[in-house]
């Protein structure tokens, strides 16, 4: 990967925790609960993913049981969607995640 392109995941990702700490400032945790009024896929990741930082991972599974995915996540943006050399390992490490988001959704909104 060329350093360019580094630069620009390393700027989208500053930009992002600004937007992210700016709504916080306003008092907006999750837009989709402001405007929508019910939970979105990712509630609690927030508090989750921080409480993670602080080695509290019970207390990061009770806010959001898929906060260990955000490093994988991101590590598939950082390295173009090809963490394994096999697209097919690929696809079912992301339609696994993608499942455990729905399926911790649907456990809320019930």
């Amino acid at each position: 990967m060329r350093i360019s392109q580094w630069k620009g995941k390393i700027i989208f990702t500053i930009l992002y925790l600004g937007a992210v700490a700016l709504l916080f400032s306003m008092g907006i945790t999750c837009i989709f609960r402001q405007y929508l009024g019910f939970v979105c896929p990712g509630c609690g990741m927030t508090r989750a993913i921080l409480s993670a930082l602080r080695l509290d991972f019970a207390a990061a599974f009770r806010y959001h049981p898929m906060f260990w995915s955000m490093p994988i996540l991101y590590l598939y943006f950082l390295l173009d969607g090809g963490l394994f050399r096999k697209k097919l390992w690929n696809r079912i490490v992301l339609w696994g995640i993608a499942a455990g988001f729905v399926i911790n959704w649907l456990l809320k909104l019930c």
